[in-house]
């Protein structure tokens, strides 16, 4: 085999960086000291700079704790932290002022400890961790929607291709984990992340073009795995796979920036279960109707709200707990920033979920009156919810919303329906939807608003007076187990 396809080979397995790393450089070679007191970020930098004009290599971390600043990784280069090395990032917020990969962007774009722009074949490996002291008075701002300064993340990197990230442990950021943006042939695994000592503690934000992820451990204060859209770049062809995740918000997440959109993405063999740590949500008592202390908001968000196309979505074999929404799926109107049409939704296949919900805010399709959710598949689903819904909750109106920011909650803290709230819809499929309560609830399981095409195959659970709930489907009515089902 030649030498370009034993190269492109280790590209897509995700190797290139460790594989063709033929110098190794110790960063205590150039005078860093492993006490926790030494500030490191000059040496651990000059390690990287001559590993990458010598043409590539890996730097070791070896054991001990190394204080440091931002420092910029660069091509070719992979930092390898070896069994026991701790980077600790700084607490001074001025030391950040030069970590910016993407200056004068979103407030999303903010600085990073780990960070780069414009390389390629870079790598982040081995035993150790990264921690960013997030927890610390510098930066406690509060939420980044009430404005501040911004905060730095733990990895951050921007417009790069050849990307491993792998084995290490990410914990205590002062904003996002990590973030990988315009980014192109990405492998992340085996990652261990811990982070609830701050506001935005996102796990994993990614809006990329080819990247698989698998095998990581999440636990953190909000969105677990979040897939971002910032541009007018697709986020796409993406696999997500094998992944423990456990989120104070909610675990698997398309959007909130939805500026492009997402396309050609799979997430598969997952858990969610609730977060180790409740330190700012306390969802049970900001909220009605909440049976559990520490809750994820929803298992699986799929949001499209900022003009731009969900096309293609496939989430299969995912078992949750915790959650007080399963499914929560999106299409609003909040803004339109590189397209002057409302964005678009369709061609979603959501399959085998086993589901413990914790609220009675149903699982919940919607789109708005301009622009329908579009070809909807769900199947093998099984949820059971805590019941107790009252006929009062059936007949309220639920407000349409569009411009609001997505949530589960965004309608009331309950919905007319205990299983799939469906509104401004079309082509809608369930088959062998399973629910079941703790205790009685007089809400349908199915309540359809404005949709177009509607079928319900082996729904266990769906009584005749369900139909009644059933408001401008089209003409045929839905068919049910078989039968049709009238208005």
């Amino acid at each position: 085999m030649n030498k370009s396809k034993v190269k492109g080979l280790l590209v897509i397995l995700g190797l290139l960086p460790v594989i063709l790393s033929a110098k190794t450089i110790d960063i205590t070679k150039f005078g860093a000291k492993g006490d926790g007191k030494k500030d490191n970020t000059e040496f651990l930098q000059k390690a990287i700079d001559e590993c990458f004009t010598e043409g590539g290599g890996v730097v070791s971390v070896p054991s001990g704790i190394y204080l440091i600043r931002p420092v910029e990784l660069k091509s070719n280069v992979n930092l390898h932290l070896e069994q026991g090395a701790l980077l600790l990032g700084s607490t001074r917020l001025a030391d950040y002022d030069s970590a910016f990969p993407m200056e004068g962007g979103t407030m999303n774009q903010s600085s990073g400890l780990i960070y780069a722009c414009g390389q390629e074949n870079i790598a982040v490996t081995g035993t150790g961790i990264i921690d960013g002291q997030g927890g610390s008075s510098t930066f406690q701002f509060g939420n980044d929607a009430d404005g501040g300064p911004k905060r730095p993340k733990l990895i951050y990197f921007v417009e790069c291709k050849t990307i491993q990230v792998t084995d290490i442990t990410l914990r205590n950021s002062a904003y996002w984990v990590q973030h990988y943006e315009k980014c192109e042939d990405v492998v992340i695994r085996g990652l261990k992340v811990f982070s609830h000592c701050n506001y935005n503690n996102d796990g994993l934000d990614i809006d990329a073009k080819n990247a698989v992820i698998s095998d990581c451990y999440i636990d953190v204060e909000d969105d677990a795995i979040c897939f971002k859209s910032d541009h007018p770049e697709l986020c796409e062809n993406i696999t997500v796979t094998n992944c423990v995740t456990a989120s104070n918000c909610n675990a698997i997440k398309f959007g909130t920036s939805s500026l492009g959109g997402f396309r050609n993405i799979s997430v598969s063999n997952c858990v969610v279960r609730h977060a180790k740590e409740d330190n700012i949500r306390h969802w049970s008592k900001q909220l009605k109707h909440i049976t559990a202390d520490i809750t994820v908001i929803s298992g699986i968000a799929i949001e499209m709200v900022d003009g731009g196309v969900i096309d293609g979505i496939t989430i299969s074999n995912i078992s949750m707990r915790d959650v007080q929404t399963p499914i929560f799926i999106r299409l609003g109107d909040r803004r339109r920033t590189f397209s002057k049409q409302i964005g678009s939704l369709k061609n979603i296949n959501i399959s085998n979920i086993v589901s413990t919900a914790e609220s009675l805010i149903a699982c919940s399709i919607t789109g708005v009156k301009e622009a329908k959710v579009e070809n909807v598949s769900i199947n093998n689903v099984q949820i059971t919810y805590p019941g107790g819904g009252t006929r009062d909750m059936i007949t309220r109106i639920v407000p349409e919303v569009e411009q609001s920011y997505p949530e589960n909650r965004m309608f009331g803290h309950t919905l007319p329906s205990a299983g799939f709230y469906v509104r401004h819809a079309k082509n809608i499929y369930f088959n062998n939807v399973r629910f079941s309560s703790l205790v009685s609830d007089e809400r349908p399981l199915f309540f359809f608003d404005d949709v177009v095409g509607v079928e319900l195959n082996q729904c266990k659970g769906m009584k005749p007076t369900d139909a009644k709930f059933i408001r401008t489907v089209n003409s045929s009515g839905i068919s049910a187990d078989g039968k049709w089902l009238n208005q």
